[in-house]
């Protein structure tokens, strides 16, 4: 057997493909909706069209083609996708960081996450940061993508006001059967046509025009962005769908799914800042039951895998969309799409047994803080580390050997 699956039971019948694929949709229309976070974030970091088109193009061309390679190679459903917390971390740095700089420090982290593959030390660096300090930072820095659904309101009332609304309702009615976002965003787009507030695509359909970008390499920059970035790529979402695939009687391939993920975020940061990883939180749909019996699971990663890629060949004409829909609600609908990645980080920094350190790196993180020449990010993983290790050290050995089980 390769790759440590193990055969569903023969019962002289052929295995049904009616469920993998029906899991690719929901993995599919969140992807779709998600698209308002980059493009949202391109605004912010102002980029043209054409560098947010090829941005696109990395951020979900990359992980569809490392998805299929990656489960073809072993028969396992390894889900490859984008880091969306990740991607609002390094928005949280315009104005503070040159774009090049964060794509210097998308390629270095990337890189680092394959070393880390190839030696097999992905456990180990666990240890040094803790998993709650590093969710801190994350919640500083999405919380105003989140607030800005509301600043949003103000400028749109009733498209935005109607977005949220189609959100609330869709969070209560569908629960987990369906992502909120997707009919906060068929409202919301439905609302501004009705208002006449879209505009044509300034160049039409057509395929995303590549524009690389030389990455260059600031060490505050660096500094602030490769701890957060390779703690939650290859530490969080990596191990996190090692974890749950192990749990279902896989035999994942660690040092190669790092090794992959790293270099695929390494080579789109000549076109964006692309987060690669695997799906941690669609993963146990994937490779869960839902996905029907073994044998026919990967199938619901070729679809998904599939939809990524042809997503990635429409970003020339998603990059055009701030000039035809009304930017307050973009930003409403990326700050929506946070709303999930808010609440798991505040729960993580909330639970316990950790809770100064946190919460320290919490306020350094939100705050202005600048010394040495770098700023509140690198500060706040400092400062709460320490104050962990000197006031918590007992529950800090706890969580650290929680991350290395």
């Amino acid at each position: 057997m390769t790759g440590g699956t193990s055969p569903s039971r023969n019962t002289g019948r052929r295995p049904s493909y009616l469920p993998p694929l029906s899991v690719a949709v929901p993995i599919t229309i969140f992807s779709l909706a998600a698209i308002a976070l980059p493009l949202a974030t391109g605004h912010t970091l102002a980029l043209s069209a054409t560098q947010t088109g090829g941005w696109l193009l990395a951020l979900y061309g990359i992980p569809g083609l490392l998805s299929l390679l990656l489960t073809v190679a072993y028969r396992q459903p390894l889900l490859v996708a984008w880091h969306t917390a990740v991607v609002a971390f390094l928005a949280s740095l315009a104005g503070h960081a040159q774009y090049s700089d964060l794509l210097g420090a998308t390629l270095v982290g990337g890189l680092l996450v394959a070393v880390l593959g190839i030696l097999g030390l992905t456990h180990r660096v666990a240890r040094l940061v803790p998993t709650p300090v590093v969710f801190a930072v994350v919640a500083a820095n999405v919380l105003p993508f989140v607030a800005g659904i509301f600043t949003a309101l103000g400028n749109e009332p009733l498209v935005v006001g109607g977005t949220l609304v189609a959100y609330l309702l869709g969070r209560r009615s569908f629960g987990p059967k369906l992502p909120p976002v997707l009919p906060a965003l068929v409202v919301g787009l439905a609302l501004a046509a009705a208002t006449g507030r879209f505009a044509p695509l300034p160049g039409g359909l057509s395929l995303p025009r590549l524009e690389a970008t030389q990455p260059t390499f600031a060490p505050p920059v660096l500094l602030a962005v490769v701890p957060v970035f390779v703690a939650l790529t290859a530490l969080q979402s990596n191990l996190t769908a090692v974890v749950y695939l192990r749990a279902e009687g896989y035999a994942p391939p660690v040092r190669a799914i790092d090794v992959a993920t790293g270099l695929g975020s390494a080579a789109g940061a000549f076109l964006g800042p692309a987060p690669v990883c695997m799906g941690a939180l669609v993963t146990p749909l994937t490779a869960g039951a839902e996905a029907g019996e073994r044998e026919v699971r990967p199938w619901s990663v070729y679809a998904s895998g599939a939809a990524f890629v042809l997503i990635a060949l429409g970003a020339g004409v998603a990059a055009e969309l701030p000039e035809a829909v009304p930017l307050p609600l973009l930003l409403a609908v990326a700050g929506l799409a946070l709303v999930g990645v808010l609440a798991q980080a505040l729960g993580e920094i909330t639970r316990g047994p950790l809770r100064l350190g946190p919460l320290f790196a919490f306020a350094v993180a939100a705050s202005r803080l600048s010394l040495l020449g770098l700023g509140p990010l690198f500060w706040a993983l400092v400062l709460g580390t320490a104050v962990s290790l000197l006031l918590e050290g007992e529950a800090l050995r706890d969580v650290r050997t929680g991350a290395t089980a």
